[in-house]
C-alpha cells in the first residue's frame, strides 16, 4: 500500500468548498489534460453515499475505465470515494474540508496499490505523476477560488 496526502487553505467557507469537490463534473477542471480525463455519465451528479460515477483516462498510453463510488459522505466534512473499476489494485481518496481563520483547510489522502508488475513502475514513474496530477490540482484549485 502506499499513501499520498496533499493539502491546501482555500479563502473560502467549507461548505462553499464542499460544494465545489462533491459534483463530478468539476474533475476535468482540475485533471491534466495529458490524462484525457472523461465523465461517460455526466448527466449523473447526483452525490450521496454509494452513488457511483464512470470516467475514461488514458494513462501510459491506454484508455482505462474507471468507475468511482462514494462510501462515506458527510456534507460539508468530508467524503471518500473508492475505486471500482480502473488501473489499481485499490485507491481509496479521502476529502476533508476543516473550517480554519483563513477560510477551509482542504486535504485529500489517496491510499493505493496496484498488481506486482507495476510495482517497478511506481518507484520511476506512477508515484512522480501522481504528484504531478495533486500538483496541478493545487494551481486549478487555488485559480477556482480565487475567482469565487
Amino acid at each position: 500500500m502506499h499513501q499520498l496526502r496533499s493539502s491546501q487553505v482555500l479563502p473560502l467557507p467549507p461548505e462553499e468548498t464542499f460544494v465545489f469537490f462533491e459534483d463530478p463534473r468539476n474533475l476535468s477542471a482540475i485533471t491534466p489534460d495529458w490524462l484525457d480525463f472523461r465523465m461517460r455519465n455526466p448527466d449523473l451528479h447526483e452525490v450521496y453515499e454509494g452513488a457511483e460515477f464512470d470516467y475514461t483516462i488514458r494513462w501510459l498510453g491506454f484508455r482505462f475505465a474507471w468507475r468511482s463510488r462514494i462510501v462515506e459522505y458527510e456534507p460539508p466534512d468530508r467524503f471518500t470515494d473508492i475505486q471500482r473499476i480502473g488501473p489499481y489494485r485499490s485507491w481509496e481518496h479521502l476529502h476533508t474540508f476543516e473550517r480554519v481563520p483563513e477560510g477551509t483547510l482542504m486535504q485529500d489522502t489517496v491510499t493505493y496499490s496496484f498488481s506486482l508488475p507495476a510495482v517497478t513502475l511506481h518507484r520511476f514513474l506512477i508515484r512522480k505523476q501522481l504528484e504531478n496530477i495533486f500538483s496541478f490540482r493545487s494551481v486549478k484549485i487555488t485559480e477556482w477560488a480565487e475567482a469565487n
